[in-house]
């Protein structure tokens, strides 16, 4: 039986994925069993890289969604309308929908999972986080017998290429941002990438995966690399570590079973030098994933690009036939598949506020250099049971005196409230930087 593909966007990744379809020799068998039916694009008279017959084009791609003769609807026009919209139509058509769609997963997809289990249609999305590297399915099924206690990813390549750039050349923020947006590394429009939207939306769904439950994607903390700077990345290269901006989904080991409690969040973080994730760079993205029994295990590779995001895009099209295959044949009970390819869960996960996160700080303050600057610091973070690790003055600027405070494992509260009362002191001139430490 051939498989009839419906394909939304013929951009970087749209082409990558009719490379490998039209191309099938050599990979997998079962490529042989799906057939390219019909594009949407934008533009019929746009040059392309791909030889497509121009009968499988067209500019209607509501057309291609409720085309009888389609079985499997690929969305990768990107943004949340029409997408959001298609793919639901594409649902209530009776078809399986593979995308790359993190934005619209994260946003919309209680509703969406709900409208395919309904139908008993596939939703699959291995290509919306990390590009080429397989953690959708893994999370789902071969992680499946373990009880997960955290993942720890470099999710957003644009991110990790410019602190990258900054901890290699010892270059500013604003001037590897835009030498990354000449290269084509980063968008016109940067946002979503370097205040950390992107992996947060990225993070949302592998919570999503890991533990279990629905992710509110409003209570996901993100804050962005704006604030990084060279003079940041240097005093935590003479502390041992790295900046990394990091996505994080774990349990609270201070709740009770009963809680269950999760912490998301995204922001960047001096990452211990020895520590897996610290030796990712540039483009390249890497999920760990700590759970009991397995213990550690990373993932990694390129976390976009047309030929990787397009392998996941593939490979959940040959999961979806195989299946079916399986299913046809009586091979499987449907009602088993549907449950290890679908999102079965309802609820939603609790997310713990960020006041209620323990971890380290780094802290960097530019003061006035007057006696007993230190030790006014130090009584106040003592006063709100901020455990110090260490507290040096690294040096001047601009007469000003630099003082770098690295805390032990404390309450994201206490630690606040002692910086804004350490913030009133005359001595303090400013406070230029506030990194977590993992």
């Amino acid at each position: 039986m051939v498989f009839k593909i419906g394909l939304l966007g013929l951009g970087t990744v749209g082409t990558g994925t009719v490379e490998i379809l039209l191309n099938p020799e050599g990979r997998h068998p079962l490529l042989s069993e799906l057939s390219l039916h019909r594009v949407g694009v934008r533009s019929l008279s746009k040059p392309r890289s791909v030889n497509i017959p121009e009968y499988l084009l067209t500019t209607d791609l509501e057309e291609i969604v409720i085309d009888p003769a389609v079985d499997i609807i690929v969305e990768l026009i990107g943004g949340l309308e029409p997408a959001r919209s298609l793919i639901l139509q594409a649902i209530e058509n009776g078809k399986h929908v593979v995308t790359a769609n993190k934005a619209v997963i994260s946003r919309y997809g209680s509703e969406i999972f709900d409208a395919a289990n309904q139908k008993g249609v596939y939703v699959l999305l291995e290509a919306a986080v990390g590009g080429g590297i397989p953690v959708i399915q893994p999370l789902k099924q071969s992680l499946g017998a373990n009880r997960i206690h955290k993942v720890t990813g470099i999710i957003n390549g644009t991110t990790n290429y410019i602190l990258t750039r900054m901890k290699n050349e010892g270059a500013d923020f604003a001037d590897v941002l835009a030498d990354a947006q000449r290269l084509g590394y980063a968008e016109a429009d940067p946002t979503a990438d370097i205040d950390g939207l992107d992996a947060g939306d990225k993070i949302a769904i592998l919570a999503s995966l890991a533990f279990g439950g629905r992710i509110k994607l409003e209570q996901v903390y993100c804050e962005g690399i704006r604030k990084v700077t060279a003079t940041d990345i240097t005093y935590a290269e003479k502390l041992g570590f790295v900046i990394k901006l990091l996505a994080i989904a774990a349990r609270d080991p201070h709740a009770t079973p009963e809680q269950d409690l999760l912490s998301v969040r995204v922001h960047p973080t001096l990452v211990p030098k020895v520590h897996p994730l610290a030796s990712i760079n540039d483009v390249y993205n890497a999920i760990l994933v700590e759970g009991e029994p397995i213990g550690q295990v990373m993932f990694f590779g390129r976390g976009a690009g047309s030929g990787p995001t397009a392998s996941a895009v593939v490979s959940d099209l040959l999961n979806i036939v195989a299946v079916l295959q399986m299913q046809e044949a009586e091979i499987v009970s449907p009602v088993v598949t549907h449950e290890l390819m679908s999102c079965t869960h309802q609820h939603y996960c609790k997310i713990a506020p960020m006041e209620d996160l323990i971890t380290r700080f780094y802290v960097r303050f530019l003061t006035k250099d007057s006696p007993g600057v230190i030790g006014n610091i130090g009584t106040c973070f003592g006063q709100h049971n901020v455990s110090l690790e260490s507290i040096v003055q690294t040096g001047f600027q601009e007469n000003l005196a630099e003082i770098v405070v690295v805390t032990h494992d404390v309450l994201e509260g206490n630690f606040h409230q002692a910086l804004n009362e350490i913030k009133s002191l005359d001595s303090i001139d400013s406070i230029p930087s506030i990194l977590r430490v993992l």
